[in-house]
């Protein structure tokens, strides 16, 4: 990659820094000395575009370095591979090529194998680390987990960090361990036939320890702002080596660390008005990369619904993206079990139902429709053309978990009853499912907003996670919005780390078993038939104000059909569907053997086999 460190076949190091605010730049070697005619302060070339470079024998992996800039300010590498003093302190030399890789027979699954589970290193387990996640692979497995999907690991400020305020976005952060670690979970997690996804974050770097500004105020524009600042400049002047930095850290990440795929955050927050853009380019340059060695995966997390970049193939392969996180599958059921209609629920509200089932056929609930929580705008494009499996479904994940003033677990919001029924049509129907990590056992334990800036931030940080929930009715009091969690202090992020001695007791392990099991009939039933869904064959219909029926044709001809009645009340007048059951949460199968009645909160999955049909 044109970033960062090279080691060269010689034992030389080579350093480069793209620095166009720069008139001149050197390398600090710490170990050497500092001073500005001694070794340890080696100039840089200036080469063109903005470049500079140095060649040198007086590095080798695992020297520790610096950028003076100007001779003044020194900032570390922003393509570290690795921050062992944090954000603030110096880089180090990494070997890429040092670790044996055991995964060489490794080719990865197929898109439609995929049950993602969700997990935050820091704090999965006790340990919040690499090798701590590692410890619980073969749990995983055999809950019938096949990817892995880490929250962003690139190195943060502080001691904790949900992980999407990174600012070296190929560092490993140094709490979680060092690369080799990351690459060891990796070689562990294929071993055992485990995917592994990483979530990346391209629209935005943290508030602490971006010294970019200084040396390559080219990287922002404040012609795109985002939530959180300047934009990033894909789109303008001088954008060339900004948009080269994003794609070389996708290849990277990829590459050096063999991951199966990547999770996008937030990429309608990513303005670029250039043709193509980045998302088409970055997974151009991806897919031209990798072409058919192995599998990667590339996953959006777009509000825009923008269904044109998961477009497939006359083959029923993806393009470009293979699938989307769809935030209005877990809006419609999030309403459905909590009668919630604050924020973005409001757009659900009047019939989640009709949403609901919207999204089981066709995609997204909005193609275009105008949107009451963004002032009636419109919102998405159409998918119905699109495959189930384009659309990543979830009850719960890090973001409609930990974005709640307490962080609090649907398990917590929900009785029993009504989170089985909507579990067992999660996990059966044909779109991947995602687990939030302790769900499987019904986990109790909240998953607050946790980070650690310095002083100069802390305050602001504070008072903007309260400001922001100022607008809800129930926190207009100050008094109220006093009592959600402060982000930056200790017990906050302590409170977010996973108890696993809960998992045992007997209402935790009944959870888990009937995780294992939808999981299993998913496994054996459902991924062998996923391949090359056509387009044709999905329909839904509302039967009533909670209850509805879906069904689909799969890929080997085979069809599965749903009955469902997601309400406290009994649905009359629907037909046993004349197939074989497939799984019910009612000892029997709601329909005519219920006397044409649908139970509360009942759902069973009817499959016609293609094997068996008449």
């Amino acid at each position: 990659m044109p970033f960062g460190t090279e080691l060269l076949e010689d034992g030389r190091v080579r350093f480069r820094l793209w620095a166009p605010a720069a008139e001149r730049v050197e390398v600090c070697l710490p170990d050497h000395g500092g001073g500005s005619h001694s070794p340890g302060a080696l100039p840089m070339e200036a080469e063109p575009d903005g470049w500079f470079a140095l060649t040198t024998g007086l590095a080798a992996a695992g020297t520790r370095y610096l950028f003076r800039i100007d001779g003044d300010m020194q900032v570390p590498d922003p393509a570290s591979r690795f921050q062992p003093q944090d954000v603030h302190g110096s880089s180090e030399v990494i070997d890429p090529g040092a670790r044996e890789w055991q995964d060489t027979s490794w080719s990865g699954r197929e898109w439609e194998e995929t049950i993602i589970y969700e997990l935050h290193v820091g704090t999965f387990t006790p340990r919040g680390s690499f090798s701590g996640v590692e410890e619980k692979l073969d749990y995983l497995v055999a809950l019938g987990i096949t990817a892995l999907e880490l929250m962003p690991v690139a190195d943060f400020p502080g001691t904790c960090n949900w992980g999407y305020d990174g600012v070296y976005l190929f560092a490993p952060d140094s709490r979680y361990g060092r690369p080799d670690d990351l690459k060891a979970l990796v070689d562990a997690a294929h071993s055992r036939g485990l995917m592994v996804f990483l979530d990346v974050v391209y629209n935005h770097f943290g508030p602490e320890g971006n010294y970019l500004h200084v040396y390559a105020p080219q990287f922002f524009t404040d012609r795109h702002p985002t939530p959180w600042g300047a934009g990033i400049n894909y789109d303008g002047e001088q954008s060339h080596w900004v948009r080269q930095f994003y794609i070389h850290n996708a290849l990277y990440w990829l590459e050096e660390y063999h991951l199966d795929g990547l999770r996008f955050d937030a990429v309608h927050a990513i303005q670029d008005d250039s043709m193509p853009d980045i998302l088409t380019e970055l997974a151009d340059c991806v897919r031209r990369s990798f072409g058919e060695q192995r599998h990667i995966h590339l996953i959006l997390e777009n509000d825009y619904n923008e269904s044109r970049y998961l477009a497939r193939d006359a083959s029923h392969r993806p393009r470009r993206y293979v699938a989307q996180w769809n935030d209005d599958f877990h809006h419609s059921l999030h309403v459905l079990l909590t009668g919630e209609t604050d924020g973005y629920y409001m757009d659900y509200a009047r019939d989640p139902v009709f949403y609901l089932a919207r999204c089981l056929t066709t995609g997204f609930a909005y193609q275009g429709e105008p949107s009451a929580y963004r002032e009636n705008t419109p919102r998405g494009e159409p998918s119905a053309h699109l495959p189930p499996t384009a659309f990543v479904a979830f009850l719960q994940n890090h973001d409609q978990v930990g974005n709640r003033a307490f962080g609090e677990r649907i398990s917590v919001l929900s009785e029993p009853a009504p989170l089985r029924a909507v579990l067992a049509l999660l996990l059966l129907a044909p779109s991947p499912p995602l687990l939030f990590m302790g769900q499987e056992w019904g986990c109790t334990r909240p998953f607050p907003f946790f980070c650690d800036f310095g002083a100069e931030l802390a305050d602001k940080v504070v008072a903007g996670r309260r400001g922001e929930f100022s607008r809800f009715p129930q926190f207009r009091d100050p008094a109220a919005r006093a009592r959600i969690p402060d982000p930056m202090d200790r017990g906050t992020f302590e409170a977010a780390i996973l108890d696993w001695n809960p998992r045992v007791h007997p209402q935790h392990q009944n959870w888990l078993d009937f995780h294992r099991e939808l999981l299993s009939i998913r496994q054996h039933e459902l991924i062998p038939r996923l391949h090359k869904l056509p387009a044709e064959g999905r329909h839904c219909s509302q039967l009533g104000a909670g209850a509805l029926s879906a069904h689909w044709i799969l890929g080997d001809g085979s069809e599965l059909i749903l009955v469902a009645n997601i309400a406290d009340q009994a649905h009359s007048g629907t037909d046993t569907p004349p197939y074989p059951l497939l799984y019910a949460t009612h000892a029997t199968a709601p329909g005519q053997r219920h006397g044409g009645q649908l139970p509360p909160w009942s759902v069973s999955w009817y499959l016609q086999r293609k094997e068996t049909a008449p």
